[in-house]
């Protein structure tokens, strides 16, 4: 019987993983799509912290990491906050408080947006992740590493 690849720098990973806040609701999971993630560790699509909590699993593996917010999604930074005219919106992306808006950067990326308040003609648009300064819970069953 061969051993199984352990998750080191550089593994290809296919993961199954929920994000969970602390009063027990799902912020995100691969399983409700049916669809696993994949990654390379060190690949900076997810936090080293996070990463960390993989080294060493391997495919069958399933655990549960429970991160503060400096090491999973950061701090909400109050320079990622913005006022913006309300002009600025359309039909098609109405500022209404709680929408998720994708804004388009001078380099052509998309960067999203949360609309926070409207205040006359102002809209406050929070471009914090948007579990910045939660406590989450990954759970993580590993499918396979390469």
């Amino acid at each position: 019987m061969s051993e199984l690849a352990i998750i080191g720098a550089n593994s290809k990973v296919v993961m199954h993983f929920a994000i969970k806040l602390d009063d027990g609701s799902a912020a995100d999971s691969t399983r409700v799509h049916g669809k696993p993630a994949r990654l390379t560790i060190g690949d900076g699509n997810l936090t080293p912290n996070f990463e960390n909590c993989l080294l060493g699993l391997k495919a069958g593996d399933q655990r549960e990491f429970t991160l503060e917010p400096a090491d999973a999604f950061g701090e909400p930074n109050p320079q990622n906050i913005y006022r913006v005219e309300h002009s600025r919106f359309s039909a098609d992306a109405p500022a209404e408080v709680g929408n998720i808006i994708a804004f388009t950067q001078p380099d052509g990326r998309e960067l999203p947006g949360i609309i926070r308040d409207i205040s006359g003609s102002m809209v406050t648009v929070d471009f914090n992740h948007p579990l910045a300064g939660q406590r989450v819970t990954f759970a993580v069953e590993i499918l396979s590493v390469e």
